[in-house]
Parts: structure tokens; sequence; C-alpha cells
């Protein structure tokens, strides 16, 4: 345990509204058990002039999954005792139901139940009721990998866990989460706030830029455990004093959820129980990122230097590049420049990696390379030995060809070069036994467009656009959730005579979702 620069530390969080701007923001920081930091600014509505403070309401929607685990630690202790229940959740899955400890640690293998929401028709703009939840799981017939032996983020993981727990113990969550966590550390503010409709304590999110302005964030959906908490900065600030104050009880609540886990192969994990393992150079961090529309939160918690970074934003910037900031300017460690020789100009192009069934978009940027696989973008850097690297990817060549790793994903395979010429025929009707809803896919002029049809209606048109022979891209840029799913890789499959046989759709959060032709 070290300590930190404090006149660095007060430097980088002075700077926060200007760097990431927005309507308002709060950050918090805790070191030694103590709170050393305690800043708001900016306002909570910009309409109305209310004030941002620490003790307005947001919602910190993901950071939500480790209080639900905390729940179940603190109920049953062994997540394996639910684990016989999970038929009733997902009564047409085939094969291996995953385990609840699967669930946690976001190793189950099911699709996000909030990307399905747009192969279902929904509107992005639409209303997700509670009961809309049991008949999207219940649809579910496959999983994307096999359970246990990779790493996919899914909601729904932690929306099924919750009801688990109001089913188990008689309860309802809001009064598990008072017992077991609130209570217990001291947030004395923060509660279940499931229907993202309903208005806070003035708070509201906005969406927009510096750019073009910010206006009010619309959101309609209904969270759970997923996601459904909203708390104060000086809650949070209260979690972290908590979590350091338990370090060193061995039954401590937040030292059994960050207990280091492995993937079925033994490899070790950087996801388990709600927090994500990573590393600040040599110091090793545990915490969660949150993500409504209008809303951005992050916490970070360095346990050797006993420090804690909360960064909670009322508007879209980037939290976690924040939090980090905050943290690495406490630590002493200031970002590096990006080294690394210069990027090899032939590797640009479009390729598919066909375990995963995702697109992978490599563009040249400087000495670096961009890298998108799915969704995200990562920057990548070249190594003398010519392999491009970045915290999340490694890349090297193989013949026009790049093996792809993503360890924290446990993810390896070949991705593809993709060449030939765009294909035309793609326009008709396809049906997907999978989520038993329809793709339409129409020709407009020349481009084309589709639009899903489902149980929870008859969604908008999304863009197709080409991306490499029978390769293309459908956009999603506003979901139910936030962020979207993006863009969507789409494969088309054909026969041997030519003939169209279906497509294969799929994005980061939901791979390989299969649709056959029917018209």
């Amino acid at each position: 345990m070290s300590s930190i620069d404090r006149a660095a530390l007060a430097a980088a969080v002075a700077s926060l509204p200007e760097r990431f701007k927005g309507p308002g923001g709060t950050v918090g920081v805790m070191k030694d058990g103590e709170v050393i930091v305690r800043e708001a600014w900016g306002y909570a509505d910009p309409d109305t002039g209310l004030a941002m403070t620490p003790s307005r309401l947001l919602p910190i929607c993901s950071i939500s999954k480790q209080m639900t685990c905390g729940v179940l630690l603190d109920l049953v202790g062994d997540p394996s005792e639910f684990d016989d229940r999970l038929a009733e959740f997902l009564p047409n899955l085939e094969g291996r139901r995953p385990t609840v400890r699967e669930l946690c640690d976001n190793r189950s293998g099911l699709r996000d139940y909030w990307a399905l929401t747009v192969l279902h028709g929904a509107h992005h703009e639409g209303t997700f009721r509670r009961e809309d939840a049991r008949p999207l799981f219940a649809r579910m017939k496959t999983t994307h990998f096999e359970p246990g032996s990779q790493y996919s983020y899914s909601n729904g993981n932690f929306r099924i866990l919750s009801d688990l727990l109001e089913e188990r113990s008689g309860h309802s969550l809001s009064e598990l989460y008072r017992r077991h966590i609130f209570g217990p550390a001291g947030m004395r503010d923060a509660r279940l706030a499931s229907d993202t409709v309903a208005p806070l304590n003035g708070t509201i999110g906005h969406e927009g830029n510096a750019a073009i302005g910010w206006f009010p964030a619309t959101n309609r959906i209904f969270w759970s455990g997923d996601a459904g908490v909203v708390a104060t900065l000086d809650d949070m600030l209260a979690w972290e004093c908590f979590i350091d104050r338990t370090r060193n009880d061995a039954n401590g609540l937040y030292g059994r959820l960050a207990v280091p886990s492995a993937f079925s192969d033994g490899r070790p994990a950087r996801y388990g129980m709600g927090l994500a393992h990573d590393r600040i150079d040599d110091v090793a961090i545990t915490g969660h990122g949150g993500a409504l529309r209008g809303f951005r939160i992050r916490r970070l918690h360095a346990a050797a230097e006993r420090l804690s970074v909360v960064v909670m934003f009322n508007h879209e910037a980037d939290a976690h590049a924040a939090a980090l900031f905050v943290m690495r300017a406490a630590l002493g460690r200031p970002s590096m420049p990006r080294n690394g020789i210069p990027a090899d100009q032939n590797w640009a192009g479009g390729y598919l990696e066909e375990s995963s069934g995702l697109s992978l978009d490599i563009t040249a940027h400087g000495n670096a390379i961009l890298a998108s696989l799915g969704g995200g973008t990562e920057v990548l850097s070249f190594g003398e030995d010519g392999i491009a690297r970045s915290v999340g990817m490694i890349l090297s060549r193989e013949g026009d060809d790049l093996r792809i790793e993503r360890p924290g994903d446990n993810l390896r395979g070949l991705a593809k070069r993709l060449d030939g010429a765009d294909a035309k025929d793609i326009a008709g009707r396809y049906w997907s036994a999978e989520t038993e809803s329809t793709l339409e896919i129409e020709a407009v002029g020349a481009t084309f467009a589709g639009r899903f049809d489902g149980f929870l209606g008859r969604g908008p048109m999304h863009a197709l656009r080409p991306f490499g022979g029978d390769v293309w891209k459908l956009s999603t840029p506003r979901g139910m959730d936030a962020p979207a799913p993006g863009d969507w890789t789409v494969q088309v499959r054909r026969m041997s005579d030519g003939t169209i046989e279906g497509v294969t759709i799929g994005c980061w959060l939901a791979r390989n979702v299969v649709f056959s032709r029917i018209g």
C-alpha cells in the first residue's frame, strides 16, 4: 500500500467537467477508509436549473449486478442450491443448462435478452414490462457457446437470478437489497427503481454531445437485479467504505464476491460474481460500469492500495475513462503514450471469425490499427514481433487471415478475410425457430433494409450495408437498452446451387441466431 499523489488527484478531478463534457456529474475517491474527494458539478436538470449534488439519485445500472450476487451469497451461500430451478425459466433450452454460478460469472452462454429484444420486434422507444421477461427466456432454445467455456455479457443472467432470489426468500428484491446490502453498508438513499420511466429526485439523463447539444433521454424498460438500483454518490462512497471496513474479514461479502474464478478449461477469467477484474499496470482492480440512456457510471477498487474511485454522469460521456484517469492520477501513474512499430497497412479490411459468427473490421490508425469485433472498437499497437495487441485483443497474421485471441472472453479463432462481389439477392422473408420471429429484408432502390416481427411487436426498418461477399451489417444504433447492440453481422447461407437457404445473425451479445428463408 502506498500514499497517493494528492496534487495530481486534485488536478485530475478539477479537469473532469471539461474533459468529459455534459450537463453534470459527480466524483468520489476513498483512500484508507476515508473519503478524500466528494465533488459535484453542473446540473441534475438544466431545464429547471436544479444543481447536481452528491445527494442526487442516479441509476447505477449494471453495478447492481455485484449487489444481486451479494444478496445470493448472504442469503444462501452456495449458488448451486438454485441450479435445479433454472428449468422453470429455460424450459425449451437444449443441451446442458448453465449453472447459477455461470449466470453470476457471465459464462452461461445465454444470449443477452436486451439484444434479443431487437430480434423479437421491439421498437427502441417501446415499453418492456416486467411480465415480458419470462416469455423471452422461455423462447431460448440454444446457447451461443457451451456454458462455462467463454465469457459473454448477458443481463438476463442477473434478471433470472433476481427472480430466483425473490421466489426462494418470499421477499421482494427491494427488501433483500435493504437487508443484505444497503443496510449493512449504510447506503441511506439507495433503492431498487425497476421502472426506468419513473423520475428520480430531479436528476434527468441526457443524450447528445457538445456539438449538437444535450436533450432528455427516454427510457421505458423494466430492470431488476440486472441493473435496477439507484443511488447517490454518498451511497456509493458508503459502499466503498463498507468494502474497506470488511477487507480483513474472512467472511466479508466483497471479499467473497471478488475471489478469482476460471473458465471450464482452467484458464483464469476476468469476470465473476458481477465484478470485472483488471489491472492498472501492476495494480489489480475490481469494479463495474453502468449504462442507461442518458447515464454513465463507473466504480473501481484497488484493494492492495485501499483506494476506490466512483464517477457518475447524467450524460453519456465515457465514465470508465474518467474513473481510470482519476485513479491513475491518484496512483501517480499517468497514462503512457502508445508505442509501437508502424502499422501494416495490408491488415486493413473485413474479416469473419467463423466460430462466433462475428465480423472483424480492421482500419489503420497512425502507428496502430482499429479493430472492431462485432461491436466496440479497440486500438491495437504492433510489437517488434509483428503481433498487434491491446488490453483485450491479440491479432497475428496467418496468410491472408488473422489469428485472433481475446483472453478475457476465452475466445480464440481464425478471422478469414472477406472478398468477392457483394450479394444482391438477399431480399425476402426469413424465420427463426430460435426466437420465433420473422426478418423481412427489402430492396429500397440500390440499398437494403430489414425489420423484425416477433412477440414484442413489429420493429422499425434497420439499414443493411454490404461488408464483403455474403456478409452484411445490419445496424441498430438505438436499442431498448443502452448501449444498443450496434451492428449485427448477417451471414448469407447458400445451398449447392447458389440459392439462399437463410441467414445467420449475430452481435457480440447474441451470436449465431439462425433464420431460414420462407419467401
